[in-house]
């Protein structure tokens, strides 16, 4: 403990004398949203490309629902395992060569489904496809959040975020119309380039000074790896979000293969109308919920996590009408659910972050992904498939609902202890 009082002391005084912002780098945040944003769209067109094709692969490489879903399983685990690593490093050691080193892992993977003949080939390269992709994202909002007060974090943030919907159907829509033209390993060849590219051009991008735009204090709870785990705003927050993370991870690896088996609809057409979907949700509900997060943030304390606590509110029924009513209800009951799902995405990130403090900010990112995808999609899609395999898909997606109404609870109960945020401009 007295260890912990003078490093937050050492802290407090080293960043005292010392005027908010980055003066000498004054498009430093714009340059570096940019670039972290393009990496985030690879990011997830990367992950979501194997979703749209797998039943071509399961065709392929024949096996269970409950065998595949181990394949998300298995990249997330080693995720989890490699982020909290990461964010030790990052909190130590200049943040966008970490992040560089990352882009080339999960870039070269992505290259190397090429030439992958057989399931087991195709997990290793998922796995090794997690590790590079938790180089990034464990880092990129912690680096983003010292080049942007807290007031701001949650519009800044929104941006950054909007790569997960765009991203994901974007590899929908690539994967599906590749796939049907020349096969399901033809989008992979084409999502590994930009990747590398982007993660050399992300050197360019000057390293910001760390806590450089925070208002608020450094204390033992927030300041201090001890601190973090009697941190009650960074729980709260990050389990609603591991509950979201359940349900969007299964929809995500399992809607298609809904419409297709339950439904009746070609893949190829399942594949693009979700795409379509999951692109129109995501970019509105991103960017109105980073909005709607700093309004309400700057009206009352907590206002990231009700935003996002009645967005989960609100996505339950409409996920349980998409899944057991079959008319013309269904697809419109698909794009809400999305939408109130994909609203909280920016607000709680926002309130992750102003949870904690610079000198341990990347490695609470870090503990916040272990934690999320421990609890959320690195098991959810398994047992998806486990249920599926021994009653049917839409009970499967019962256990998405449950994790729903956890989630609203969790964070309805978590406003109560979110900080005052200072505000500005």
């Amino acid at each position: 403990m007295a260890e912990e009082q003078g490093q937050v002391r050492r802290w407090a005084t080293a960043s005292a004398g010392k005027a908010p912002g980055n003066a000498a780098l004054p498009a430093a945040g714009a340059w570096a949203l940019v670039i972290l944003t393009a990496l985030n769209f690879v990011n997830y067109i990367d992950r979501s490309v194997l979703f749209a094709v797998q039943p071509l692969v399961q065709r392929e490489f024949p096996g269970s629902d409950a065998k595949f879903g181990l394949l998300t399983t298995a990249f997330f685990f080693c995720y989890m395992v490699t982020a909290p690593i990461v964010g030790w490093l990052a909190d130590r050691y200049p943040r966008k060569f970490i992040m560089c080193v990352g882009a080339l892992i999960w870039s070269v993977a992505t290259l190397m489904t090429a030439v992958t003949h057989n399931f087991t080939e195709l997990m290793v390269r998922h796995t090794l496809v997690g590790v590079g992709e938790a180089t990034f994202v464990a880092i990129a909002p912690s680096f983003l959040s010292d080049l942007y007060p807290e007031y701001r974090r949650g519009r800044v943030l929104s941006a950054f975020y909007l790569a997960i919907p765009v991203g994901t159907a974007l590899g929908y829509l690539l994967g599906g119309a590749m796939a049907a033209r020349w096969g399901w390993r033809a989008p992979f060849l084409v999502g590994a380039v930009p990747g590398a590219l982007l993660g050399l051009l992300l050197l360019m991008v000057p390293e910001p000074r760390r806590g450089a735009e925070d208002r608020l204090a450094v204390t033992l709870e927030r300041g201090t790896f001890l601190g973090l785990w009697r941190n009650p705003t960074f729980w709260t927050a990050t389990l609603g979000m591991a509950m979201m993370t359940f349900a969007v991870g299964g929809m995500q690896v399992w809607m298609p293969t809904f419409l297709s088996r339950i439904r009746g609809v070609p893949l190829a057409t399942a594949n693009l109308r979700f795409g379509l979907m999951t692109l129109a949700a995501g970019i509105l509900a991103t960017m109105l919920g980073g909005w709607l997060g700093d309004r309400m943030e700057a009206r009352r304390r907590g206002g990231h996590c009700l935003i996002s606590a009645i967005g989960m509110s609100l996505a339950l029924p409409a996920v349980l009408l998409a899944v057991f009513h079959s008319g013309s209800w269904m697809y419109p009951a698909i794009f809400l659910g999305e939408f109130f799902l994909l609203l909280n995405t920016a607000p709680l990130n926002a309130a992750i972050l102003n949870s904690v403090s610079a000198p341990i900010r990347s490695t609470a990112f870090a503990v916040n992904i272990f934690t999320i995808h421990l609890l959320g999609d690195a098991f959810s899609p398994s047992l998806m498939g486990y249920i599926s395999d021994r009653s049917n898909m839409q009970m499967a997606f019962v256990a998405s609902s449950v994790a729903i109404a956890l989630s609203a609870g969790v964070l309805y109960l978590g406003m109560r202890y979110a900080p005052q945020l200072p505000q500005g401009d």
